[in-house]
């Protein structure tokens, strides 16, 4: 079984600044927020992207599969741009830790693996 501890391990790996898509990524926004229209054009198209995965992974929710991870896919994505969808995204990773711990404990006392 994989531990917290190594979970966290990899996702810092994944997200450290200095790996070479994440230049490139940095670098292409620079040059989008040079230019004004471009820069709301991308919020916009960001924005309708985001919105529409989201809702569409709300619609997904009562279907079995994977409804839950589309819509926070869909948050993921409007986070990029908009400061309340990263607020909204850290507030739910952090209680789905609280979750996944409480849930852990409790198949733990149970005795079930």
């Amino acid at each position: 079984m994989v531990t917290q501890r190594e979970v966290e391990r990899e996702i810092a790996e994944g997200e450290r600044p200095d790996r070479p898509i994440r230049r490139m990524l940095r670098g292409i926004r620079h040059r989008i927020d040079r230019r004004p229209v471009l820069r709301r054009t991308y919020r916009a198209l960001v924005g309708v992207l985001g919105g529409v995965i989201a809702v569409g992974g709300l619609f997904l929710v009562p279907l079995p599969g994977p409804g839950w991870l589309i819509v926070f896919l869909g948050l993921a994505i409007l986070g990029t741009e908009f400061a309340w969808a990263k607020r909204l995204a850290a507030f739910t990773k952090r209680q789905l830790t609280r979750f996944w711990a409480w849930w852990q404990a409790r198949r733990a006392a149970r005795g079930t693996t």
